[in-house]
């Protein structure tokens, strides 16, 4: 189907879309076989390159390109400062305007609705084009992580408070924040995250990278190292003499004294941050995965993606207590709190056999959990129909 601006679907995303494959870049993929898509990525200003130098890299480059049929992709420019309290009510305008022009500039008709705008962000973006439906994707509990984001509280509440009442229809990625949702009367969808179990199919045929040479079994952590992360609970798995192996960038400022520690005991490898499709070659390594999250209000309102990849590779999976855990409500997830039982709980996992029949459930499992299920979901909230998909 010849792609057609009454079926376009602006996805404005809280996480850029060529860094780590998140739920928007996730979602975006899904939802662009289905119907026409740009993705919006977070602004950048010209002082995005000195504070983050790898998304500064895209000032640099044409704010709206093709990534493929279906999908487009703009990364609007604004104003530096745009966190100030003098300069930060200049970007909703700035991205709104982006969006318009990019909109127009795609597909002509100007001032004719698009299908749907969906927006897992909390400014006034919703009215950035004429849509015939609103969708707010509360991907994280944003309130509560206020300051791990740096942003006031009181601000990111009001601003949360006011998408609230303006989307016409409300998704969470959670239970809990459904229910926090559901206090303040509003009605919310639960839309999980997902994974694309495709991918992970051959984890345990695809080549072993070189810079993952351990001796097994090996517990695994595949993820952002940042606050969201209790690296006390992998310095205990560390401490146990069992190989550990940690995929995924380090957060600037994180802990750097005692990560660098950990990383170079002879026991632990990191490799940093490694492209989605190289993943499946790291979980071949895996025999656990782990997902030690610290106990605060914003991971108990998360839904890790991290869970369901280990179990679409057939792995074996430790994670420390979570409401998404019960909400999958499965005993393929060995859930432990604190660093003792944590570490024993990854110990006892890596001496149980991996047999083919646990692999099996635990694929299957990820199965019933794919991204274009997820993704199926948000787009009937978006009133979009399925029939007639990109391809």
């Amino acid at each position: 189907m010849t792609p057609t601006r009454d079926r376009l679907v602006v996805y404005l995303a809280g996480t850029p879309y060529d860094g780590p494959a998140g739920t928007d870049r996730h979602i975006a993929d899904e939802l662009s076989r289905l119907t026409p898509v740009l993705y919006v990525d977070p602004p950048v200003s010209a002082l995005t390159r000195l504070r983050d130098p790898e998304r500064g890299t895209s000032w640099n480059t044409p704010p709206l390109t093709t990534v493929r049929a279906g999908l487009d992709r703009l990364v609007p420019r604004v104003t530096p400062g745009m966190y100030r309290p003098g300069t930060r009510h200049l970007v909703p305008p700035l991205m709104r305007r982006a969006v318009r022009d990019a909109v127009d500039r795609l597909y002509g008709s100007p001032g004719t609705p698009i299908a749907a705008l969906i927006s897992t962000r909390v400014e006034n973006l919703l009215h950035a084009v004429p849509a015939r439906r609103t969708v707010f994707y509360a991907t994280d509990d944003l309130v509560a992580g206020a300051d791990l984001i740096g942003i006031p509280r009181r601000r990111l509440a009001a601003q949360e408070a006011a998408i609230l009442r303006r989307a016409q229809a409300v998704a969470t990625v959670s239970l809990p924040l459904q229910e926090r949702y559901a206090e303040a009367g509003v009605t919310a969808t639960v839309v999980p995250t997902g994974c694309v179990p495709e991918v992970y199919a051959a984890a345990d045929s695809v080549p072993v990278p070189e810079d993952a040479q351990l001796p097994g079994p090996v517990a695994g952590f595949v993820g952002h190292i940042n606050d969201r992360i209790d690296l006390g609970l992998l310095e205990a798995v560390a401490d146990t003499g069992d190989s550990l192996l940690i995929v995924g960038p380090v957060a600037a400022g994180y802990q750097p004294a005692r990560f660098t520690a950990l990383a170079a005991r002879p026991n632990v490898c990191h490799t940093g941050p490694k492209p989605y499709a190289d993943l499946p070659g790291y979980l071949r390594v895996i025999d656990v995965g782990l997902t030690p999250y610290a106990d605060n209000p914003f991971n108990q309102a998360s839904f890790p993606i991290k869970t369901l990849e280990y179990l679409a590779a057939g792995r074996d999976v430790v994670s420390t207590p979570l409401p998404a855990n019960r909400w999958l409500s499965t005993d393929l997830i060995t859930e432990a709190a604190g660093p003792a039982a944590f570490a024993e709980a990854t110990r006892q996992a890596l001496n149980r056999p991996r047999t083919s029949d646990d692999v099996r459930r635990r694929r299957e499992f990820a199965g019933r959990h794919a991204w274009a299920d997820r993704a199926r979901v948000l787009a009937g909230l978006a009133a979009i129909t399925t029939t007639g998909a990109i391809r």
